[in-house]
C-alpha cells in the first residue's frame, strides 16, 4: 500500500481541516508513514507535543485520531496524549465535559467495588484507600475515539494507565514489537479483531466497561490478562495463543467466548471468576491449562473441546447451576489428564447424550481410575446409566416416525402433503436419522424444529439438577420393536430405574444403607403388630402400653435416619423413596388386611409366632438361615417362644426383621413350624426374597465403593 510520509506541514493541515466519521470529528491521519523513531526526535517531540494540545483541548466535542492503514516507525507513546486527572471527584480536570466526568465517576464506581469484593485492583483504585488524591494515581484520558484498521506499528506502543473515553478501533493492526495496556480503562467497545501481536501483549489489570472483541486475533508470544475485569460479553472466537495465555485472577461479569481457540502454549485462569457462561467450545488446549480456584456461577460449556496435555480443576468452585459440558469432549487418558477434587469433579461432567460420547466417558472413566478417584469414576458410570435409562425411555414410549400414524403426524404439526411424503419414504426404507426429514419435500427447516422441539439445550442444559442434558425430541428414530423385544426393553428400563434409584447404581452405599433402615423398622413392627396384637374378643391378646411406646418411638427413629440417609445422598429422594414405599408396602399391607379380616382360631394363641435360639446369644451372620424352622422335633427344643413378659421384647421383632433383609442378628430368630397362619408365613417370606436382592445389591455398592476392593475388581 503506498502510503504519504507525514510531516509537521502536513499534521497541521489535517489538524485545520478534521472529517466527520460516525458523527465525531476525527483527526485523519490514514495511509501514512509516521516516522517517531529516535533519529528523527525533532519531528517526534513536535508531534506529540502538537497533537497532544489538539486531542486534549477543552470543548463539548471531542477529537478522535485515526491512524487506518498506515506505518508507525519507532516507539508510539500513546498514554502521552492524554488528560492527566485523578478520579477523585473533587480533584477531576474542567477541561471535561459532564459526560466525560460521568464515565470516571463510573471508573471510580467500579475501583470501589473490586475493593470491596477484595478483588485485584490497580494503583488508581487503591488510592481511594487514602484521605487525599495523590500524583502517583492520576491517569490519562483519552477522550476521543482510537482507530488503528490496518495499522502497522513497527515499535512498542505504550497505553498504560490510559483510560479511553471513546471506543477503540484496531481491526488488522500488526504490532511487530511489544504493547503495554497495564492498568487501561477501555469506557467504550474494544475491538481487536484480527490483530497480530507479534510480541507479548500486557493487559494486566485493565477493565473492559462495554463489549470487548479479540477474535481471531494472533498471539504471537505471551498474553497477559492477568488481574482484568471484563464487565460486558468479552470474545476470543478463534483466537490463536502460541505461547503463555495468563488470565489468572481476571474477572468476568458477563458471557466470554473462546469457540475454537487454540492455545499452544500454557493457559492460566487460576483464581479467576466467571459469572456468566464460560464458552470453550471446539477449544484446542495443547499444553496444561489450569482453573484452580476458580470461580464458576454457570455451565462452561466445552463441548468438542480437546485437551491434549493436563486440564487442572483443582479447588475449583462450582455453584449449584454450574458444571461442566464436556459433549464431543477429545481426550485420550493415555496423553492427558483432567484433575480436580476427588468426589466433587466427577459429579460436575455432564454430556448431552449417550449417543457420540461413549467414547468421552471411557476416557473419563480411565482417567480417574489411572487416579484413583474412585467416587468420580463411580460418578460418571452413574452419569451414563441415566443417559441409558433416557435411550430405554425414548424406544418405549417417544414417537417413533418409522411407525407412528398418519393421525399422530397431524397432530405432530405435519401436512397432509408431508404426511404423504413421509408414509412413501418409509415404506422404501426406515429413517435411520432425523436430518432425513429435511431431504423430503415440503418439509423446510421450521417445521423440523417444531417438531423436534428441542426444549433443552445441548450447549447449556440448565434444568437438569442431576447434569445429564437431555435432547428433547417430540419424534424418534429407530428400528420399530417386535413384541419380545419391546418386553425386554421395558423390563431393562425397569431394572435400571431400580438400581439408579435405590442405589445410585452402586455408587451411594449409604443410600442403600437407609433403605434398608427403612424396610428393617417397617417389617418389624409389622410383626410386632401380628404376633402382639392378635384379637379383642373374647380374651383380648393385646400389648401393653409400656411396649407400644418403645416400638413405635424406635420406629419413627429407624425412619429418621433411614429418611436422612435418602435425603442426603439420593438424586432424587422423593422418587427413591415412592420406589422404595411401592416395593414394601403393597402387598404386605394386602396380607394384613386379609390376616385381620378372616381372624385368627387355632391352637396355641397365647404363645408367641416367634421362635429364638436358646442355646447361644451372640452378634451372628446367619447367610443360609431361613424364616421358618424345620419340623424335626430336636429343633423344637432347641428353638423356644420369644418371652411376651419382658420389657425388652419389642427388640426381638426388629432382631427378626433384621435377620431376614440382612442375614445378620443378635439371636438367631424365626418362625415356628406349627400352628402358624400361613399369611404369616408369606409374610416373612416375602422379606426373606427381599433380603437376597438387597444382600446383593450392597455388596454390589460395597465392591464399587471400597477403593481398594474396587481397584482389585477392575484393574486391568
Amino acid at each position: 500500500m503506498e502510503r504519504i510520509p507525514l510531516t509537521l506541514e502536513l499534521l497541521q493541515e489535517r489538524l485545520h481541516n478534521p472529517i466527520l466519521r460516525e458523527g465525531n470529528l476525527t483527526l485523519d491521519l490514514r495511509q501514512m508513514t509516521i516516522d517517531l523513531r529516535p533519529e528523527n526526535s525533532s519531528f517526534r517531540d513536535e508531534f506529540y507535543q502538537v497533537l497532544r494540545k489538539e486531542l486534549q483541548k477543552a470543548g463539548a466535542k471531542s477529537l478522535g485520531l485515526d491512524l487506518s492503514n498506515s506505518l508507525i516507525q519507532g516507539d508510539f507513546i500513546g498514554s502521552d496524549l492524554g488528560i492527566r486527572t485523578t478520579i477523585y471527584p473533587q480533584a477531576i480536570s474542567p477541561t471535561f465535559s459532564p459526560i466525560e466526568q460521568e464515565q470516571i465517576e463510573q471508573l471510580r464506581g467500579v475501583c470501589l467495588e473490586l475493593l470491596g469484593m477484595s478483588l485485584p485492583s490497580s494503583k488508581d483504585c487503591r488510592s481511594l484507600l487514602r484521605s487525599q488524591a495523590n500524583l502517583s494515581s492520576d491517569i490519562s484520558v483519552f477522550r476521543g475515539t482510537l482507530t488503528m484498521q490496518q495499522t502497522r506499528f513497527n515499535g512498542a506502543v505504550q497505553f498504560a494507565n490510559t483510560f479511553f473515553l471513546q471506543p477503540i478501533d484496531a481491526q488488522g493492526a500488526i504490532f511487530n514489537q511489544s504493547v503495554n495496556f497495564t492498568e487501561t480503562r477501555f469506557g467504550r467497545a474494544a475491538n481487536f479483531t484480527n490483530v497480530s501481536f507479534r510480541r507479548e501483549v500486557q493487559l494486566f489489570n485493565s477493565i473492559f466497561f462495554d463489549r470487548t472483541d479479540f477474535k481471531q486475533t494472533q498471539f504471537q508470544e505471551g498474553a497477559y490478562f492477568q488481574d482484568s475485569s471484563f464487565q460486558e460479553n468479552a470474545n476470543f472466537t478463534q483466537a490463536n495463543f502460541k505461547q503463555l495465555a495468563k488470565f489468572s485472577r481476571s474477572t468476568w461479569w458477563k458471557n466470554v467466548d473462546f469457540s475454537q481457540v487454540r492455545f499452544a502454549g500454557q493457559t492460566q485462569f487460576t483464581r479467576s471468576n466467571f459469572n456468566q457462561f464460560l464458552l470453550l467450545t471446539e477449544a484446542t488446549f495443547e499444553q496444561a491449562v489450569t482453573f484452580r480456584e476458580a470461580n464458576f456461577k454457570l455451565p462452561v460449556n466445552l463441548r468438542s473441546a480437546s485437551i491434549l496435555n493436563l486440564a487442572d480443576f483443582s479447588d475449583t468452585n462450582f455453584t449449584k447451576s454450574a458444571y461442566l459440558n464436556v459433549s464431543g469432549l477429545g481426550f485420550n487418558s493415555n496423553q492427558a489428564k483432567i484433575l480436580g477434587n476427588p468426589g466433587e469433579i466427577g459429579k460436575m461432567l455432564s454430556v448431552s447424550g449417550l449417543q457420540g460420547n461413549q467414547n468421552v466417558l471411557r476416557n473419563l472413566v480411565q482417567n480417574f481410575r489411572a487416579l484413583q478417584q474412585i467416587s468420580d469414576v463411580n460418578q460418571l458410570e452413574y452419569t451414563k446409566q441415566q443417559l441409558r435409562l433416557i435411550e430405554f425411555a425414548r424406544k418405549l414410549f417417544g414417537t417413533n416416525i418409522n411407525t407412528v400414524s398418519a393421525e399422530k403426524l397431524i397432530d405432530l404439526g405435519f401436512s397432509a402433503a408431508q404426511i404423504e411424503a413421509i408414509i412413501e419414504h418409509r415404506q422404501e426404507e426406515p429413517f435411520r436419522d432425523r436430518s432425513e426429514l429435511l431431504a423430503l419435500p415440503g418439509i423446510d427447516f421450521d417445521t423440523y424444529l417444531q417438531v423436534s422441539d428441542e426444549r433443552l439445550s445441548e450447549i447449556f442444559p440448565q434444568d437438569n439438577p442431576t447434569r445429564v442434558s437431555e435432547k428433547r425430541s417430540r419424534i424418534i428414530i429407530s428400528e420399530p420393536l417386535l413384541l419380545g423385544s419391546w418386553l425386554l426393553t421395558a423390563w431393562s428400563w425397569f431394572a435400571l430405574s431400580l438400581l439408579l434409584l435405590l442405589s445410585g447404581y452402586g455408587t451411594q452405599v449409604w443410600l442403600v444403607f437407609g433403605v434398608g433402615i427403612i424396610a428393617i423398622a417397617f417389617f418389624g413392627i409389622i410383626y410386632w403388630l401380628i404376633d402382639r396384637f392378635r384379637r379383642l374378643h373374647p380374651v383380648p391378646i393385646l400389648p401393653n402400653s409400656y411396649e407400644t411406646y418403645w416400638i413405635l418411638g424406635s420406629f419413627c427413629i429407624f425412619n429418621i435416619i433411614g429418611l436422612l440417609a435418602i435425603f442426603r445422598n439420593a438424586e432424587q429422594p422423593w422418587l427413591t423413596l415412592g420406589c422404595l414405599l411401592l416395593i414394601i408396602l403393597p402387598i404386605p399391607i394386602t396380607l394384613i388386611i386379609r390376616l385381620y379380616k378372616i381372624g385368627r382360631f387355632h391352637n396355641q394363641m397365647d404363645i408367641s409366632y416367634f421362635t429364638e435360639d436358646g442355646t447361644l446369644r451372640q452378634l451372628r451372620l446367619l447367610i443360609g438361615r431361613l424364616p421358618v424352622i424345620p419340623r424335626n422335633p430336636s429343633f423344637r427344643e432347641r428353638y423356644m417362644p420369644i418371652l411376651w413378659d419382658r420389657r425388652w421384647n419389642w427388640l426381638n421383632y426388629f432382631d427378626f426383621s433384621l435377620n431376614n433383609l440382612l442375614r445378620l442378628g443378635f439371636n438367631d430368630i424365626r418362625l415356628r413350624d406349627e400352628y402358624l397362619p400361613g399369611i404369616i408365613s408369606s409374610l416373612a417370606w416375602y422379606q426373606w426374597s427381599l433380603g437376597v436382592l438387597y444382600i446383593t445389591l450392597l455388596l454390589w455398592t460395597l465392591s464399587r465403593t471400597i477403593p481398594g476392593l474396587n481397584l482389585l475388581i477392575y484393574l486391568k
